[in-house]
This record gives structure tokens, sequence and C-alpha cells, in this order.
């Protein structure tokens, strides 16, 4: 999970790079970066998921990911074939968001697998 979490990590910087030229960019790559943090933390430095203060970071980001979700999910018909995503931003930001959560998710299982294992 750690290895996933690093990977991820990876992934979303470099999700985060290409918003370069998009009109909403930094939206899009301060919410790339943020879950990329939370999946380096889960990766190199898991016990820091233990601490209050994080632990309460990190459920605000997953609960606004879960709302992201929902509010940017596509309305596409058949948003997940590679023609539909390739031209509708709609359906990639939609796809974003939910690989955000699927991130963030693993984040939390590294962590909690790395405090049960010492």
């Amino acid at each position: 999970m750690r290895i996933m979490s690093a990977v991820f990590c990876v992934l979303l910087v470099l999700f985060a790079a290409v918003q370069y030229n998009d009109p909403d960019g930094v939206f899009w790559g301060v919410i790339y970066l943020v879950a990329a943090v939370w999946c380096g933390l889960a990766a190199f430095l898991p016990g820091t998921f233990e601490l209050g203060l994080t632990r309460l970071l990190f459920f605000g980001s997953l609960a606004l990911t879960l709302f992201g979700v929902v509010k940017f999910w596509p309305q596409t018909e058949n948003f997940w074939q590679m023609d539909v995503w390739w031209e509708t931003e709609t359906a990639r930001e939609g796809m974003g968001i939910m690989i955000v959560l699927l991130a963030l998710i693993v984040a939390w299982l590294a962590s909690r697998a790395q405090v049960r294992n010492g």
C-alpha cells in the first residue's frame, strides 16, 4: 500500500503539472497537489496520520473530495470512454476527482496498515 501511495503521489504531481494551460488549472492543480501530499505522507511518513490535527485535516480533505465527486460527476453519457473524455473537459474533471478520491482512500489504508504493522 505504501508503494501504491508513492505511485499516486508521483501521478498526482504529474496531473498538477499538466494543468498549466487549463483555464481553471490553479484550482485543479491545488486539488491534485493536496492529494499528492497526503499520498506522500502515507508512503514516507505514515505515522503522521496518527496526529490529531493531521487526521482532522485529512478527513476534511476526504470530505471535500467526496463533495467534489458529487459536484463534478460527469453528466456526459459514457464518460469513461476515451473518445468522450478526450473531447469533454467536464468528463476529464469528473474522472480526475474520482482518481483523487481513490488516491486518498489508498493513502488512508496505507497509513492504517503501517500503524497496525508497527
